[in-house]
């Protein structure tokens, strides 16, 4: 096992790990788009009160106990958007004033008929297959997310200034078509508990609708800044560093012959310094020493590596 080195004079410290309990972030570098995170945290403010209002909203309307928690927001492109979401699912298309994107409203149907059995009068969750809802269930479901739309309105303020109003209600996320594909979609994933039941629904608003209220400058960092953002992130990247001898060429037959008390020569002088290697990569070479009662290294040349 190869020692490990110590912060000695001269020496190489790996980066520190990711924090115990913190979860890594995925970023796609072929869509390098995502929220700053000043921006990010206005958003997630936005819709936490917009969360509780919905809550408030269906517990009113489905004279049950209903929370709505929210769980992330997003940027995304609208194909990305599509793709995450189950083949057959409710799509509540509203229409944004001005503007050829729509926004959308997506739950399961069994969720949403839930919600009408209880609208309707039924004390008790019902099971139902995902299908395509009735011209009395759509309306039924068309009104909760009109009154929905106004505390969406009013929980995202200024953010939101364009007038919203449902438009269609679609049951294929393929063909519902609210946006082009490589439109920005600004994503927020809910959780639904109603009574017993809990669903995951998802908010998705057009970013042209909201980026350009949320103050001067660009609030996405785009592909132009993908190359700062690796070259920042790099320095906290983990590293394996190791001390190493040179390789010795074995045969077989004296790794299957090899017994207690036998010696094998190493091709390593001495005298000659170790090779220090991060993650397998050959890195320069370094002296064996020790620095407060622990195996340490000083490093005594670097080497640039042509691979």
């Amino acid at each position: 096992m190869p020692p490990m080195l110590t912060p000695a004079a001269g020496s190489v410290v790996p980066a520190r790990a990711l924090e115990p309990g913190r979860e890594p972030a995925l970023y796609d570098f072929r869509r390098p788009t995502t929220l700053s995170r000043e921006y990010s945290r206005t958003l997630e403010l936005a819709f936490e009160t917009f969360a509780r209002q919905w809550g408030t909203q269906l517990t009113a309307r489905v004279r049950i106990m209903s929370q709505v928690g929210l769980e992330s927001v997003t940027m995304q492109t609208y194909d990305d958007y599509v793709a995450s979401l189950p083949a057959t699912t409710t799509m509540v298309l509203c229409t944004l004033e001005g503007m050829q994107a729509r926004a959308v409203f997506q739950f399961p149907a069994a969720g949403a008929l839930n919600w009408v059995s209880h609208i309707l009068g039924s004390p008790h969750p019902v099971d139902v297959p995902e299908r395509k809802l009735t011209r009395i269930e759509q309306t039924l479901v068309r009104n909760l997310i009109t009154e929905t739309l106004e505390d969406l309105h009013y929980s995202l303020g200024g953010m939101l200034p364009t007038s919203i109003a449902v438009d269609a209600i679609h049951y294929n996320a393929q063909f519902a078509q609210a946006a082009a594909k490589s439109d920005l979609m600004l994503t927020a994933v809910f959780s639904i508990r109603v009574g017993e039941r809990t669903v995951r629904a998802t908010v998705a608003l057009p970013g042209e609708a909201v980026l350009p209220q949320l103050g001067e400058g660009s609030p996405v960092q785009v592909e132009d800044h993908a190359a700062d953002l690796l070259r920042e992130h790099l320095p906290q990247v983990s590293l394996q560093l190791a001390l190493g001898i040179t390789d010795a060429q074995v045969t077989p037959a004296q790794i299957l012959n090899l017994a207690v008390g036998d010696v094998l020569r190493l091709p390593h002088p001495a005298h000659r310094p170790l090779h220090l290697s991060v993650d397998g990569q050959r890195l320069g070479t370094a002296a064996a020493g020790t620095h407060s009662g622990r195996i340490a290294a000083v490093v005594v040349s670097t080497e640039e590596s042509q691979s």
